[in-house]
């Protein structure tokens, strides 16, 4: 059940433009209602919960304090931007978040003018506003750039490369730290916002600046000095942000995000000051006012639809095993019989599963935050020691790092191994999280082999194939959510290399499926059947190196020969049709297609009305193979006049 807050101070705001002529003291009450609001609309829509609950003060301070949309406010990953959203204009959509033709799950440039920049992987709005602000300052704008960076984001290193750079936007350029885990100030209070409060103050950044051109007269050793006592004085005073001034930031802070009286007063300071970059360290508490009985920041990271009286949560009941726990249980079963298997994973220990594995054996897990980069390399140097590493990323999160797998992995026929989670459509968090584009990006690269698992029990088979590969790199694919049903064996056996397997035996049409379109595959084939067109259904297991024996056989016995993955143009189609070409099969009578992802970035939706867009259902194949055929829906032949 879902109840609808009353939310009379909230209803006469529908944009910043009307919050800013609110007085200051009834800005806790709009806070207030912001909060009923998001959890009223998390109840009916579910999706990112925790992030933006604890930024709701912040969500309202920033507002008020500053011009926005002329003033960039962006909102690091945007898991935050849920409070954000309601106050830009769209609360009348909040309620539609994630679904289709709703609301988009993360910020986007398209939706709305308050939205200056796209998000959905982290740690990139920092650079982004860095960009906006040196923008302004180039055109002589004197409009501000925000970045909201945290929930972890701040563990990545273009975080910090752009921090690094950031002295040239000066004080066009403001970044919030939302510390909403505690790791950087574990207490704050009224003594840290009192000073906050001062050395963000015009008067004190006045006498800073006097105090530094006075300083610039005197010799170079005691000017040296002179900026070294400041430092350290500041440092003694505000307990910290010595390492933000080496990287050309002025640091204010920690103060209480929750506290609109500590709040308003420093992003006014910082507003109106000529100093900057600045950077806000901000203390807030993830999923602050939740509705549930435990707090538990990682469980209420994202939450499906919940009932708001009994706090019930509406999971539906699961008939196989998901991908990612079989993953995690059979790449624990390995682990009991090999000491040199080793787990990793960029934040994501509950995402990937590995969270089971770390439990297990926890000193050979690894969360290297979110680092992707790093984590591909840091595998690269195991590997290169003997070890067996595993590294455990979303397929989307995994093209951060393609430098590395090139570079510091494939070309030294390292054999790191990728278990690559949330490949294919993922449904309601769009395209920024897709896993469109891996059997593209890795396939292309000489010495690796890419598997994709058709159902549960070949993943359980793949790892431990996986695990086998010792000269080379190789790389597991699987999708999001729920298996589907089949058998699960006792234990994972070794495939060969690049060998797929005949599924069903026909004569005039052969279906070569990649991955978990295989179930779909098989539906198409018994329609077809109906029609009268025999098919053959084969699961290829292996984008690359392909089964060349099998194209060869399936290509010279039937009259069409269709490839279908849930990856976009360049993949395993792509490595078939050049197979074929270069075999001259392609010359003959036999006609090849090949169903992939459409060349477009598909916004969010159900994942079964994706692939149905996408033409990746049984439905789907069907009518591509009749095309191909130049048959009607009947099976008939059609014949076509020529003008």
């Amino acid at each position: 059940m879902s109840v609808r807050p009353e939310t009379p101070l909230l209803d006469k705001v529908p944009t910043p433009k009307e919050l800013r002529a609110l007085p200051k003291s009834k800005l806790r009450q709009v806070a207030d209602e912001l909060r009923s609001e998001v959890i009223s609309a998390a109840s009916i829509s579910g999706g990112h919960f925790g992030a933006g609950l604890g930024v709701v003060e912040l969500t309202v301070a920033l507002h008020y304090v500053f011009n926005t949309p002329d003033d960039r406010l962006i909102w690091d990953v945007g898991h935050q931007a849920y409070p954000h959203k309601i106050l830009t204009g769209r609360r009348a959509g909040i309620r539609t978040i994630r679904q289709g033709d709703g609301l988009a799950p993360f910020t986007k440039r398209t939706e709305s003018e308050y939205d200056p920049f796209g998000a959905g992987h982290s740690s990139t709005s920092i650079s982004a506003a860095l960009g906006m602000a040196v923008a302004n300052k180039l055109s002589g704008k004197k409009g501000r750039s925000i970045a909201v960076i945290g929930d972890g984001a701040m563990s990545a290193g273009m975080a910090y490369e752009a921090m690094n750079n950031a002295k040239q936007a000066g004080n066009r350029l403001v970044v919030i730290l939302n510390d909403n885990d505690m790791s950087i100030a574990p207490a704050v209070g009224g003594l840290s916002a009192y000073l906050a409060k001062i050395i963000s103050s015009e008067t004190f950044l006045s006498l800073r600046g006097f105090g530094k051109k006075i300083v610039e007269l005197l010799p170079r050793p005691l000017a040296e000095r002179a900026r070294l006592w400041e430092e350290s004085a500041r440092g003694l005073a505000i307990g910290g942000g010595t390492l933000f001034d080496e990287l050309g930031f002025y640091y204010v802070g920690p103060i209480d995000g929750h506290n609109m009286d500590h709040l308003l007063p420093v992003l006014e300071n910082v507003r109106d000051t000529e100093e900057g970059p600045i950077l806000v360290h901000v203390v807030t508490e993830k999923g602050r006012g939740h509705p549930f009985d435990t707090p538990n920041q990682e469980k209420y990271h994202a939450v499906p639809q919940f009932d708001l009286i009994t706090k019930e949560q509406k999971k539906s009941k699961p008939v196989a095993p998901t991908y990612t726990n079989v993953f995690a249980e059979s790449l624990i079963a390995e682990a009991e019989k090999n000491d040199k298997i080793i787990a990793i994973t960029a934040a994501m220990p509950s995402g990937t599963g590995l969270d089971k594995f770390e439990k297990r054996f926890p000193d050979r897990t690894f969360d290297v935050g979110i680092a992707e980069q790093h984590a591909v390399t840091f595998a690269a140097g195991l590997a290169a020691e003997g070890y067996i590493p595993f590294t455990a990323i979303y397929s989307t999160f995994l093209q951060r790092a393609y430098d590395q797998i090139v570079h510091d992995v494939a070309v030294q026929s390292l054999p790191v191994r990728f278990a690559i989670d949330r490949a294919g459509l993922v449904g309601a968090d769009g395209p920024t999280h897709a896993g469109s584009f891996d059997i593209t990006y890795l396939a292309s690269l000489p010495n690796m082999v890419v598997m994709a698992a058709a159902d549960e029990a070949e993943l359980k088979h793949m790892v431990a194939t996986a695990v086998s590969i010792t000269d080379r790199p190789s790389a597991v694919r699987y999708p999001r959510g729920e298996g589907v049903g089949v058998e699960m064996p006792v234990k994972g056996e070794i495939l060969p290399i690049g060998k797929g397997r005949i599924v069903k035996k026909g004569k005039s049409v052969a279906i070569v499926s990649l991955g978990s379109r295989l179930a779909e595959a098989l539906k198409a084939a018994e329609e077809l059947e109906t029609k009268g067109l025999s098919t053959t259904v084969a699961d290829a297991r292996f984008a690359k190196p392909v089964d060349e024996q099998m194209l060869k056989d399936l290509a010279a016995s039937h009259d069409l020969l269709i490839t279908i993955e849930e990856g976009s143009i360049g993949g395993f189609g792509a490595h078939v049709m050049d197979y074929l070409a270069g075999e001259g099969i392609l010359d003959g009578s036999l006609k090849v297609r090949a169903l992939k992802l459409p060349d477009v970035f598909q916004d969010h939706d159900k994942p079964e009305k994706m692939y149905e867009e996408a033409g990746l259902n049984a439905s789907g194949i069907v009518a591509a193979v009749l095309k191909a055929l130049g048959r009607n829906d009947l099976g008939q032949s059609v014949t076509t006049r020529t003008l």
